[in-house]
């Protein structure tokens, strides 16, 4: 290491090195983290504010919704700062929070998508179990645990990339601290030890990957199975925007792990790196809040609790 320079700063890459593209890029992603933020604390304040909406499954949702507030904040006020000041550099601490908070709001959020799947599974296939099962107190502990399990997973990843010293190239061909980017200039020995931990990841990964197909396999046989029109139409409709944000986020996992990292198409790696840092949380209030009738507009009736009322199989 007494040959090598030690990198205390990394500059990212943007856009454009056009100064009037990098003011207008800023202006672009600026209107569209104020849209994101807006929708997803719009929705946190129709849940906390409506008592008709204290029910598990919008608790988790307001859950998801913080979640995406804090994954799109990680990543867009310093890329839209970088833009307008020029300056394309971040500190190696700065790297580190980037890295560490992503992480953290990614995985509690992939964890969040599954307790809600779990949710939607009791309450329609087994109706009668749902107020037993979905106590406020079981949804307060689900929460705490998925916040908790994510922020040992985050540590766990960013501490074993940044235990070592970094060397050689510190420019980043992205426009945040990407994971994949970074571990191109740590040492071969922090990019070994990532690499197993990310092993036990998969294996994890699709256990759950697992757990979710047989759960909506059951939902679907469930609903298809319902004599009732309405029925069907209620349950679908409860369980295809969780679907589509699943489906959403998987994709843009997908793309992160199977997505090219070659320095020679900065633009294409850039471009990608958007659909899973601004996609999920700029789509996720437009599928599952601002369309679903329940929260634009209340139920009539009584104060419910944080329990729903179980899903009839007949009409």
């Amino acid at each position: 290491m007494s040959n090598c320079t030690i990198i205390m700063e990394f500059f990212l890459m943007g856009f454009s090195s056009i100064r009037e593209l990098q003011v207008l890029h800023a202006i672009l992603f600026l209107l569209i983290y104020i849209t994101a933020l807006m929708g997803n604390l719009l929705t946190i304040a129709a849940i906390v504010t409506d008592p008709h909406l204290h029910r598990p499954m919008y608790f988790f949702l307001s859950n998801l919704s913080l979640l995406d507030l804090g994954c799109i904040s990680v990543t867009l006020p310093k890329f839209i700062v970088n833009s307008l000041t020029g300056n394309q550099s971040i500190s190696l601490h700065g790297c580190a929070a980037q890295i560490f908070f992503f992480i953290f709001f990614a995985a509690t959020e992939f964890a969040l998508l599954m307790a809600m799947s779990y949710d939607r599974f009791v309450a329609i296939c087994h109706p009668l179990h749902y107020e037993v099962t979905m106590t406020p107190f079981h949804c307060l502990w689900v929460a705490i645990d998925l916040w908790g399990g994510g922020l040992v997973y985050s540590a766990v990843h960013t501490g074993n990339m940044f235990r070592l010293p970094f060397s050689g190239s510190n420019t980043i061909h992205q426009f945040f601290c990407d994971i994949p980017h970074v571990l191109k200039v740590s040492s071969s020995e922090v990019r070994d030890t990532e690499y197993i931990l990310l092993a036990i990841s998969s294996s994890l990964l699709l256990f759950c990957f697992g757990f979710l197909i047989i759960s909506y396999t059951y939902i679907f046989s469930t609903v298809f199975r319902m004599p009732s029109v309405e029925g069907r139409y209620k349950a679908l409709s409860t369980c295809l925007p969780q679907l589509i944000i699943l489906f959403l986020f998987l994709l843009a996992g997908m793309v992160t792990v199977l997505g090219p990292i070659s320095d020679t198409s900065p633009v294409q790696n850039l471009l990608i790196s958007m659909t899973y840092t601004i996609l999920p949380p700029f789509m996720n209030p437009i599928i599952y809040s601002l369309r679903n009738m329940k929260i634009k507009i209340p139920p009539a009736g009584p104060f419910f609790s944080l329990t729903e009322p179980p899903m009839a199989h007949t009409g």
